[in-house]
């Protein structure tokens, strides 16, 4: 592609990237000396009146909202062989795509691009706009007084309240997209909402929640998305809302989801000192040991394996040849006075908790609800005698005893999942295993 050396009075500096339907330039604005985005429309589509219809209509949209978290829009034009371009407000620090590429964001980093971005959403679904393409490229940040600002960009895809209030044809990146916008459903400000928590959970995870790279493969997805690490549980319970396939169970707007995102990461943990409310030995307390259920969520993946619970709520996934016993039917810990979900998979589900056992298994139950214990008060493994490693973290409490029984590594842990306290009991052949094991427990509340 030819750079140009200008689109009316604006000086082409270099292009700053293409698409299927568009360019984008850096160019200065040599009335008002600033730089400036210049989108053009690309030549292959000058002659289709459609896409050009959409293009201008982008413009517009964008002009509708005055606000610092919107890319703005400062002119429009023609160029000389008859493209419209659009004017638009620099990014100069790049796009959240960029920085997840190098890993996911510090919580509090997060947290700020969501509420900046939510606050340019909402400002779009409040004067009747849906954006319809919310994801990590269209989250662009341009320099502040105070530092930076994140602004949603790309309306390409974007429609008025009252052309969705009809069916839609499916469109949307498949990463990012509400399923009942690729249904063709009609829609509403929820569907840009899902695609704001899925853009959440890529900010915290480095990846997004699903792994669609097709619009089919989108209604294809069964079940939730690994739980997000290294953050509060009560966090990853507002993305978990959002990102919900039934829109009637997400959040009701933008604005309710960014103030519950805010309020889950800054309410701290209470810990006070309780009563120990767990026996020391799980497996005589799990229902059904020798013929319980087992649900295959994923099937064969690098020969590990995902299992369910019977009521379909706890699951694991853990090596395939550990696999070998399993009971799901639930368990009635101390204080409980029902049974609650409940889950022992493992080799030898008979031998697994004798204290000398080199069985590699694991155990997640629900616990009674009540406050997060401290490490200190969780239960010995039977037959482990050595200091163990303990953690205290922002819903977790864990103990870690290397070489018990000899040769192997028990985890005492106890964490919040979804809302729930969850107690984990892993037997692995080494702590990385066991730290494997012990991230991909999930916990998901049946509606």
């Amino acid at each position: 592609m030819v750079q140009p050396s200008h689109f009316g009075r604006y000086a082409v500096t270099r292009r700053l990237g293409s698409g299927g339907f568009a360019a984008v330039w850096l160019a200065r604005d040599e009335q008002l000396d600033a730089e400036v985005a210049v989108k053009v429309l690309a030549e292959h589509w000058v002659d289709d009146l459609d896409v050009r219809r959409r293009f201008v209509e982008e413009g517009r949209f964008l002009r509708k909202v005055e606000s610092p978290h919107v890319v703005g829009v400062h002119d429009i034009g023609v160029t000389d062989d008859d493209r419209p371009y659009l004017v638009l407000t620099y990014a100069d620090r790049g796009t959240l795509a960029d920085r997840i590429k190098t890993g996911p964001l510090a919580l509090a980093d997060a947290l700020d691009v969501i509420d900046d971005v939510g606050a340019g959403l909402q400002e779009l679904h409040d004067r009747g706009v849906l954006h319809r393409d919310v994801k990590p490229e269209n989250v662009l940040f341009r320099s502040a007084p105070t530092g930076e600002r994140a602004m949603l960009g790309d309306l390409g895809l974007g429609k008025s309240l009252e052309a969705v209030s009809r069916v839609t044809m499916p469109g949307g990146t498949p990463a990012y997209v509400a399923p009942e916008q690729v249904r063709g459903d009609v829609l509403d400000p929820r569907a840009d909402l899902y695609a704001l928590a899925a853009v959440t959970y890529a900010a915290l995870a480095g990846k997004p929640p699903y792994g669609a790279t097709t619009l089919a493969a989108v209604l294809a997805v069964d079940g939730p998305p690994p739980p997000l690490r290294h953050v509060p549980p009560a966090v990853d319970t507002v993305v978990r809302r959002g990102l919900s396939k039934d829109r009637d169970q997400r959040w009701p707007d933008v604005r309710a989801y960014a103030e519950a995102l805010r309020t889950a990461a800054e309410t701290p943990v209470r810990r006070p000192w309780i009563n120990p409310w767990v026996a020391a030995t799980v497996a005589a307390a799990v229902l059904g040991c020798a013929s319980g259920y087992l649900g295959w969520q994923y099937g064969v993946q690098r020969q590990w394996v995902r299992v369910v619970d019977q009521q379909q709520v706890l699951s694991v996934e853990l090596p395939r040849d550990w696999a070998t016993t399993r009971a799901g039917n639930g368990w009635q810990p101390a204080g409980a006075s029902a049974a609650l979900p409940g889950l022992l998979v493992s080799s030898d589900n008979k031998t697994w908790s004798r204290p000398a056992a080199k069985i590699p298994g694991v155990f997640a139950g629900v616990l009674p609800a009540g406050e997060l214990p401290p490490s200190a008060t969780l239960p010995t493994p039977a037959g482990c005698t050595a200091a163990p490693e303990r953690a205290d973290k922002l819903g977790i409490a864990s103990a870690t005893y290397i070489n018990c029984p000899a040769g192997m590594t028990t985890v005492e842990h106890v964490k919040r999942l979804n809302g729930a306290l969850v107690r984990i009991q892993i037997r692995a052949e080494d702590a990385a295993q066991a730290e494997q094991v012990l991230d991909s427990v999930a916990y998901t509340p049946r509606k």
